[in-house]
């Protein structure tokens, strides 16, 4: 664990210092958001009423943004192979590069959602919901999103190629994610939030286990 510790504390200090993970993420999510009203009008009703959708297709493409730095800095300069001979199990160090991605990505981006929900006209009681669902959903698109980067790791400017893979995993969690927070039409049913809530924490507790073991196996495939 303590290597674990170090890996993590590694990954995300470097992404701090060189910049170009959280940074551009949250940078995106406000582009996309802002478009938004730009093309739908000035209609509020109907900003207030697609806006956890449309946050939640921002956040998940700001996500998808940065995920060719999960391995491929490491695969560059060597350091992916020292891991992979090292001590620590493959499956601890692809989910401890998960985890600072979600770290550095992932909680930016919750933290920026509430503020960018103000320009969509976002109910003030929907806030809550609507973090609660991405504090709970976006582990899972790090921990997915690391298997299509353990398999385009060796793929030269492999982001878009790993994006297109990961994307159909990432369906259930956007699904889900917006029925949490109220959006899709499903506030109108008595207790689907509560269901799609539970939904999403069943499909990122999956990802938590399975995420780690398939990039894994992927990294070996690449690499041996």
């Amino acid at each position: 664990m303590r290597a674990f510790k170090t890996l993590v504390f590694r990954d995300t200090k470097l992404a701090i210092r060189v910049g170009g993970g959280a940074g551009m993420a949250v940078f995106f999510f406000l582009t996309v958001t802002a478009i938004v009203p730009l093309g739908i009008g000035p209609n509020l009703k109907l900003l207030g009423n697609i806006a956890p959708g449309m946050l939640w297709v921002a956040l998940l493409l700001s996500a998808l943004l940065t995920l060719d730095r999960l391995f491929q800095a490491d695969f560059e300069d060597g350091s992916l192979d020292l891991l992979m001979t090292g001590a620590m199990p493959l499956e601890l160090v692809a989910a401890a590069k998960a985890l600072s991605h979600w770290l550095t990505t992932g909680l930016p981006l919750v933290v920026a959602a509430p503020l960018l929900g103000l320009l969509l006209n976002l109910d003030t009681a929907a806030f809550g919901p609507l973090v609660l669902a991405m504090l709970i959903g976006t582990p899972a698109l790090s921990f997915l999103g690391a298997i299509g980067a353990a398999l385009t790791v060796s793929v030269r400017r492999g982001g878009l190629l790993a994006s297109l893979l990961v994307i159909p995993f990432y369906i259930p969690v956007l699904i889900f994610g917006v029925g949490a927070a109220g959006g899709g039409g499903v506030s109108a049913v008595p207790g689907a939030g509560g269901q799609s809530l539970l939904l999403l924490g069943a499909v990122a507790l999956v990802s938590l286990v399975l995420g780690p073991v398939a990039a894994a196996a992927a990294l070996r495939a690449n690499l041996r």
